[in-house]
């Protein structure tokens, strides 16, 4: 317990009694950066504290009523000098603990405190906050929410992956109602790769959630979750892309409006999000590129266009106001969240493609014959809106042509065996 000072002024009632009032607090040094001050006026005096806030500032707030009429009681309505070193400190405490962002009550920081904090940050900041918030609510917070981040161990966090990654998929409930599951084989080697993949992605934000209230000191070391590595090999590119001859089939097999948005989506690779966006006067027909004034970085691009791309939208934009959205509904409204998800599947079963492409395969096979016909990696990452080329390496990079992949076609053993001959066993073998 810290010990009391003494000043000669403030000591006592009668040595404040000799005070002139004054507007300006008669301070005490308390400790680095809090003081105890005592302003006088004409009916009775004020405790008041000062306290350094870093950057040459200070904080000032008055905490109490001087004992100068009164008896100090309990510590509450009048206070001593004594009591009110005591008060300041204990406020002092209280602030430097809230502008840590811990409890004022001196409770411990839990790792739900970390986690909503993160969340905060992202919805300001990022647009992966509703994705974060959905896994950490289903798959952090109600193992290791009310855990303190002190009492976290490599061993817990490893027990709480392995969990995570055995839990069954979660499907879309109604709410209210209890949460479904996905049955899922066990033993499909798939499947426990996918689950994995899960995995990792829910301890990646854990991890940055904690890294960050380790970076402002509301956590002493962040040794336990530097130890626990993700699950290898989980994360392995699986990438479905329509072949040319399936693009064609499925444009002619959309109907109405939504024939526009497939086109526009196999010519730009951009993001259906991105493309509902889109306005009359994002198409540029002099530069032939299309502004995506937002995407899912958060930063603008511009998106070139090839010959036939310039014609498709040169035709879409004829005639419009500059304003006006460029790809609407049948109805002329927007493209909304989830608008494309049954008429992607029902175009995919028109066109006869087995297993059927959700809408986001269209931006892969835009960048997949790119790579393909040999587009640069880094070209395809601007287009696509990376910062750099490493998702499209991970993706689309084993379709690149290569050294390697034009050495051994060029010089691999060829057997010239024609296709339709048949294998004769020898007599008597068996």
């Amino acid at each position: 317990m810290a010990r009391s000072v003494r000043d000669a002024k403030l000591d006592s009632r009668a040595a404040r009694a000799r005070l002139k009032p004054s507007g300006k607090p008669y301070y005490r040094a308390l400790d680095p950066g809090l003081h105890l001050g005592y302003r006088k006026g004409i009916a009775g005096g004020k405790w008041v504290m000062r306290w350094y806030t870093g950057d040459g500032a200070y904080r000032v707030e008055t905490i109490g009523t001087a004992d100068d009429k009164a008896d100090a009681g309990d510590g509450v309505v009048c206070l001593d000098f004594r009591q009110a070193q005591a008060l300041a400190r204990e406020r002092h405490l209280e602030h430097t603990r809230i502008a840590k962002g811990l409890p004022a009550d001196g409770g411990p920081c839990t790792v739900r405190a970390c986690v909503d904090e993160y969340l905060a940050f992202l919805e300001s900041n990022r647009k992966s906050a509703r994705d974060a918030r959905y896994r950490a609510q289903a798959l952090i917070l109600p193992q290791l929410g009310d855990l303190p981040c002190a009492e976290l161990t490599a061993a817990i966090l490893r027990k709480w992956l392995e969990g995570a990654a055995g839990s069954a998929p979660r499907l879309r409930t109604r709410k209210g109602e209890a949460q479904k599951y996905r049955d899922i084989e066990k033993d499909d080697p798939e499947a426990r790769r996918q689950r994995r993949a899960t995995a990792n992605r829910v301890l990646a934000i854990l991890k940055a959630a904690l890294n960050r209230a380790w970076r402002e000191g509301k956590i002493a070391t962040d040794d336990a979750w530097r130890r626990v590595e993700p699950f290898e090999e989980a994360d392995a590119a699986r990438v479905h892309y329509l072949s040319i001859e399936q693009c064609r089939r499925l444009i002619n097999a959309s109907q109405g409006s939504f024939r526009d948005l497939v086109r526009a989506a196999l010519l730009t690779g951009c993001r259906y999000g991105e493309l509902a966006a889109l306005e009359v006067h994002d198409f540029n027909p002099d530069a032939g590129t299309l502004l995506v004034r937002t995407s899912k970085s958060g930063r603008g691009r511009h998106v070139v266009l090839n010959d036939e791309g310039i014609e498709f939208f040169a035709a879409l934009a004829a005639g419009r106001a500059r304003s006006e959205i460029l790809l609407r509904r049948y109805d002329g409204t927007q493209w909304l969240k989830s608008h494309q998800t049954r008429p992607t599947l029902e175009a995919c079963a028109r066109a006869k493609i087995e297993p059927p492409a959700n809408f986001h395969c269209l931006r892969h096979s835009y960048a997949s014959h790119a790579v393909m016909n040999g587009v640069p990696l880094m070209v395809v990452a601007k287009n696509l809106g990376h910062a750099d080329t490493r998702m499209v390496e991970k993706h689309y990079g084993h379709l690149a042509r290569s050294f390697i992949t034009d050495a051994i076609r060029a010089g691999a053993p060829r057997f010239a065996i024609v296709a339709d001959d048949r294998v004769v066993p020898l007599t008597g073998a068996r």
